[in-house]
């Protein structure tokens, strides 16, 4: 996943997520606030597995500034939703995410979506530099 005039994306996480009963609207498809869900879900597990505990309670965390969503097909119930995070290019104190949704059996693309992750300091407020180690994951 790239952009012909940007850096290009890596792939850094993936996983599976099944969908609910509760997903689904009264239109019969998963709601589409539950599809920014799916994309939080893999990007905390993501942090988290590189040490990153996403809560304010620490002394460094992250926060989201934009996130966005292109919706393609809906989703139903029964369905497992794999969920691809790709990072771009790190930033001083962000970094572009991307995001595909898709049919565990047929790959189908659900949708594709956006994350700018900003890396804080909860108790001033502020943004402040992406730790070294996490920007040289970022860079492949």
């Amino acid at each position: 996943m790239s952009d012909s005039h940007a850096q290009p994306f890596i792939l850094l996480h993936e996983c599976i997520i099944p969908v609910r009963w509760g997903d689904q609207d009264a239109l019969g498809h998963v709601n589409n606030t539950v599809f920014f869900r799916f994309m939080e879900q893999a990007r905390v597990e993501w942090f988290e597995q590189q040490g990153v505990i996403c809560n304010s309670d620490q002394p460094q965390t992250i926060v989201i500034v934009h996130a966005s969503c292109t919706f393609l097909k809906p989703i139903t119930y029964p369905a497992n939703v794999r969920v691809r995070l790709y990072g771009g290019e790190p930033g001083r104190s962000s970094v572009m995410t991307r995001y595909e949704l898709l049919d565990e059996d047929s790959g189908n693309s659900y949708a594709t979506g956006e994350a700018k992750v900003v890396w804080i300091d909860p108790v001033k407020g502020k943004s402040i530099a992406l730790p070294d180690s996490l920007r040289a994951l970022l860079r492949g």
